[in-house]
This record gives C-alpha cells, structure tokens and sequence, in this order.
C-alpha cells in the first residue's frame, strides 16, 4: 500500500482511535473494547512484590535472630537453622501441594489440587489475576502466590519457639512438612479463600490472626506439652545467649510487619496506609505497655521484654489493621502487651508448662486477643461490612475456636505418631552438650 491508499488508511485509522474519546461528547457510550477489561495494576504490583521480600525477611533473617538471641549459646546455630531449613522445606511444600489446597476453589475445608506444582501457571504466568472478595484488584497471581508463600512459611517457623533447646532436627523437618499440608493450608483456605466457611460466616482476619498467630501458638503449645520440660528448666541457668541478637531480630520483624498487614490490602491504597499506621502504633503501645508492667512488677523494664511486647503487639494488630481506626489499635496494643505479659510469665509458670520463647504466650494468645477485639473495634466502612458488635463477636469466636480445635487436636496427633515412629526428643546428654555440636557439627566459639 502506497501513496495516496497509504495516507487515507492513517487518516482511517486516527479516526477509529480518536472515536470512543468523541462518542461521550456526541451523548453516547464508548464501546467496551479489550483495553477495558482488568489489567495489572503496575503501582499494585511492585507494592506486593515489595511486601513479599518484606514478609521473607521476618524469617530469614528476623526471627531467626530473635529466637537465637533468646536461647542459650549452644543452641544458637541450631536454632537459627531451624528457621532456614523451614523457610527452604515450606517453599517446596507450598509449591508442590499447599498453594492448591490453600487457594483453589475445592469446597468450604480445603481447596483442590488444580494447582498441583503450579501446573495453573504454565498459562496465567501473564494474565491477570482478579482478586475477589472485598479488594477487587488485580495482579499477577504469581505475586499472590509468593506473598501468601512468605505467610506459609513464618506460621511453622513460629512454632520452633515453643520446643527450643530439645527437638530433633529429624522430626522438626518431618513435623513441619506434614503441619504446613494438613494443618496451615486448610485453615488457610477456611479464612482466605472465596470459598472458605470462616470467610463466608464473617470472620475478620486481615493478615493472620488465626491462620499464623493462633495457629501456630496453639501447635507450639502441644509442642512444649509432648516433649516435656528442657532438662534443668527451673534451677538451671536459662538465660538468653545475646539479647542484642533478640533486639535486632525483633527489630527486622517490626520492619517486616508491614509488609505483612499493609501488604494484605493487596493494592497500595489507602487501606494499606490505614493498616500500616495501625501496625505502628498497637506496637509501640504494646511494647510500653508489656515494659511499665514489668517494670511495676520486677522493678526493673528491661530490653527483652519491651522488645516481647513489640512482637505481642505486631501480633495482636495482624488480624485488625485493616479493619481499625488508629485510636482502636492504641486499645489493642495495651491489651496484647499486658495480657500476653501475663500468660509468659505467670500463668507459664502456675502451669509449669515449659513453652521456651513464649510462643503460646505470645503469638497463641496475642492472637487470639487481636481476634477477639478485632469484633469489638471493627470500623465498617472501612471494609464495607457492618463493624464491631456482639454479633461480629461471637463470629470471632467461632473463628477461633475452629482454629484452636483444629490445629491443636491435629498437632497433638502428629506430635505422638513422630514421636513413636522416628523420636522427638534429643537424648539426654545430647541436649546438656548442646544442639549445634551434636546434630550439626559446629558451634559458636
């Protein structure tokens, strides 16, 4: 085509592209061409893709560090390798089978394995993903798998609290593949999923509530009751190798955090500024609140302890950020750091239950406090549902509940059937010498 046919083919051509810009000028509609369906949003997207590397770092490096700062010094290594060889066997999992049965429609209790090794992205590794639900925005679903990647793989790495000192590095591994399919995933699904029963009755929980912070407090708990007591626990020397290792951990999972509620909103909107300042603020509050009642208490605050109560308060916050107006997250965050103050230290102790870095105390009850005043202190429009009430309450409690029952009967059961197959425990002289020169081979000196 040359000349004359050329220049009339441009002059058509710039008509029909100017067209749907002149029709609402003329009183009629545009055409709904392809351009008008979703596309990704390139803003939404590089926030999730932050947020994913944000989440990651709560693990590797953040509670590796908190959790080895806490231990004492021959357990430092094996304790920080917990959480990688977790980070590493989760991964696998959540690609092989635990996205699927997270995330895939299947029924109210668990998704299908339509997703099996991803095979789904072999055609939608390009497509839009439309989320459904209450946020309605769209990116790769890629993203959206590896962000809820970073979730499954904090929830087990959390219950490593609870037994520190004492597991076998065996059956710690074997644990936590079998809880990551059985236990994570379909609660996942329960609370996240369009098709979720916990989702479809109303329970609120915008980044965890439950399906990290319950749940894996509850599995610690049934950790620290099945294996027994540390040997000395009680008039041996316990305390924390390096507290500045605590300090820096527990700083790397503040920072982390929000990635993990902002992130949530899944779109970088004003939600996702709501539930950050949310997160900042219950943390600060929790962190002074845990720090004047130790201080009341012992007579003297101390930095492990106002760095607990920064994490109790992270935890608290998860389940509401998206949910609460800044003023409601000051209430929680005293509430987190008092009461989880309160379960770490005196009710662990009437117990004699011996949970080693607080896990039950922190995170299991941290939860299920954030879960509960999440009913209270809901605000409506933010989310578009009726807010807090005695109604949205009791829903809140039905989530936890199911949450507790399950996680802990089903952490029960596998505790017992490791424990008389493969062994739990380390031996006796194994755990007085130490976990990083017995089952790794090297030690900090």
């Amino acid at each position: 085509m040359t000349g004359p046919s050329m220049q009339r083919f441009k002059s058509s051509r710039s008509l029909l592209r100017a067209l749907p810009l002149a029709l609402p000028l003329l009183g009629f509609a545009a055409p709904a061409f392809a351009a008008d369906a979703p596309k990704i949003d390139t803003g939404n997207t590089a926030w999730m893709l932050a947020s994913t590397a944000l989440v990651l770092m709560m693990t590797i490096p953040g509670l590796a560090l908190f959790y080895a700062g806490m231990v004492r010094k021959k357990n430092v290594l094996a304790t920080m390798m917990q959480s990688f060889a977790i980070c590493c066997l989760v991964t696998i999992v959540w690609c092989v089978v635990g996205y699927s049965l997270a995330f895939t429609t299947g029924n109210a209790y668990v998704g299908d394995l339509s997703q099996f090794m991803l095979k789904g992205f072999a055609k939608t590794w390009n497509n839009d993903f439309l989320l459904g639900g209450t946020v309605d925005q769209t990116i790769p679903e890629s993203v959206y798998m590896m962000f809820q990647m970073t979730f499954a793989i904090i929830t087990p790495a959390l219950i490593c609290g609870a037994f520190a000192d004492r597991m076998k590095f065996s059956a710690m591994c074997v644990f936590m593949v079998i809880w990551s399919i059985v236990v994570y995933s379909p609660i996942a699904h329960w609370v996240w999923s369009t098709t979720g029963w916990a989702g479809g009755m109303g329970v609120l929980d915008f980044a965890g509530g439950t399906v990290v912070h319950i749940n894996a407090g509850v599995a610690g708990l049934m950790c620290a009751i099945v294996l027994g007591k540390r040997v000395g626990y009680g008039h041996d020397n316990m305390h924390p190798y390096n507290v500045g290792y605590a300090m820096i951990g527990a700083s790397l999972l503040w920072v982390g955090w929000f990635g993990f509620n902002a992130g949530s909103a899944v779109a970088a909107n004003g939600r996702a500024g709501m539930a950050m300042a949310a997160t900042q603020i219950a943390t600060a509050a929790a962190a002074l609140a845990w720090m004047f009642a130790e201080w009341i208490t012992k007579g003297k605050p101390s930095l492990l302890g106002i760095v607990s109560g920064a994490v109790a308060g992270l935890v608290a916050i998860t389940p509401a950020s998206g949910f609460v107006l800044p003023g409601a997250s000051i209430i929680i965050g005293i509430a987190a750091g008092v009461i989880c103050y309160f379960f770490s230290t005196t009710v662990k102790n009437f117990f004699g239950y011996d949970d080693s870095l607080d896990c039950w105390g922190v995170h299991g009850i941290g939860g299920i406090v954030g879960a509960l005043l999440t009913g209270v202190f809901a605000f409506g429009p933010l989310y578009g549902g009726s807010g807090g009430s005695a109604k949205q309450l009791l829903i809140q409690c039905y989530g936890v509940g199911a949450t507790l029952i399950w996680s802990g009967g089903i952490s029960f059961v596998l505790l017992k059937i490791i424990d008389l197959t493969i062994g739990l425990r380390i031996t006796r002289d194994e755990e007085v010498e130490g976990m990083d020169i017995t089952l790794h081979g090297e030690q900090i000196v």
